[in-house]
């Protein structure tokens, strides 16, 4: 199953609107028959189009109020003389609890972490304390979100 029909973008954007709509509630809006639907979404599970299924979470509700993408610059060659892999040194950031997301990406910058946090202390720390002092980091800016609204 490389391409998708118009059916499964269908199933797909409900989906993605509420993982826990069950088929039977799929098939009442999209129109197709439930079993179509049951093995329409087990294709997309076992070819891997479909991952998992998440939940969204409201993170002041759980005392996560800042919300911060932090870009980071890998030093690819310690002063030791060792080298650093930049798949490695975002591997151990994405371990860190306050991480919710690491990319690898191209430009002026190495890595991208978001990251959410208590409040400025703890944004603060985890810069400064944790991440700053891991061995590859060259250097850090922090971009803290003001609000993220509802698209």
């Amino acid at each position: 199953m490389n391409a998708l029909d118009e059916k499964d973008r269908k199933i797909l954007e409900l989906l993605r609107q509420n993982a826990k709509l069950t088929t039977q509630q799929i098939s009442k809006k999209t129109l197709i028959p439930i079993t179509t639907v049951h093995n329409r979404i087990k294709k997309m599970e076992s070819t891997g189009i479909i991952k998992g299924y998440t939940v969204l979470v409201d993170h002041k509700k759980l005392g996560k109020d800042v919300l911060a993408f932090i870009l980071l610059a890998v030093s690819y060659v310690l002063p030791s003389g060792k080298k650093i892999s930049q798949a490695d040194l975002a591997k151990a950031i994405g371990r860190m609890p306050e991480v919710e997301e690491v990319h690898i990406v191209t430009g002026g910058t190495d890595i991208i972490i978001k990251i959410r946090v208590k409040d400025m202390d703890e944004l603060n720390t985890f810069v400064i304390t944790r991440l700053r002092n891991l061995e590859g980091v060259e250097n850090t800016q922090t971009i803290i979100a003001l609000s993220t609204p509802n698209v």
